[in-house]
């Protein structure tokens, strides 16, 4: 990690923006976006006991993706058409995927989630990172596919070869590297993961 280059951004993001994430000229993107808005009903969605009714979390996470503006307007349909298409085992494994990510062996559910949307040819790494984000949004990563390579590539973030079908090694190896940097710049850049993404991309510019 180039940890020169980091410092250099934070400086240079605190001279348009010297609030941080809190300034005033950051609230329309902060609006566009309302992850904090959809990160409280992903926690009511996606609660362990909602499980028990596999079409409903099926359906909350076609929901999810069509209403977030992280996900771009031509994959929303598709992720809703695979939801309709389903028969009744994908949607078991899609639910399935969806739990163990987000409540018990996430490398497992990462793992099953890649493969029942790799049916559809769906298993992007933006639709595969989307819910796990939202759920924890202080923990988990959004992965955009071209951000990511540029993020890797400007800050030197060594033994990181990004490829497009999503990897549980990558994703751990990759948000490791960015909980690091975010370590190192002011807690006023946030606590929100996509913010401090975002903010990496601006000064990136």
């Amino acid at each position: 990690m180039n940890l020169q280059k980091l410092k250099e951004a934070e400086v240079d993001f605190f001279a348009f923006y010297p609030k941080g994430f809190e300034d005033e000229g950051l609230l329309p993107i902060i609006k566009r976006h309302n992850t904090e808005g959809i990160g409280k009903s992903m926690r009511e969605l996606f609660a362990p006991e909602r499980f028990s009714r596999t079409e409903e979390i099926c359906e909350s996470f076609a929901k999810i993706v069509s209403k977030s503006s992280l996900i771009s307007l031509f994959e929303k349909p598709k992720v809703r058409d695979m939801v309709k298409q389903m028969s009744m085992e994908q949607q078991d494994m899609l639910a399935i995927g969806l739990y163990e990510l987000l409540h018990a062996n996430q490398e497992k559910g990462f793992g099953i989630l890649v493969d029942i949307l790799s049916i559809y040819k769906l298993a992007k790494w933006s639709i595969v990172t989307l819910i796990p984000y939202y759920y924890a949004r202080d923990k988990a990563f959004f992965i955009k596919p071209t951000t990511t390579k540029d993020i890797i590539k400007f800050f030197d973030l060594e033994g990181l070869v990004y490829k497009p079908r999503p990897t549980y090694e990558f994703y751990t190896k990759y948000t490791k590297m960015l909980e690091e940097m975010k370590s190192h710049v002011s807690p006023l850049i946030g606590e929100d993961n996509a913010g401090f993404t975002g903010f990496l991309m601006m000064t990136m510019k």
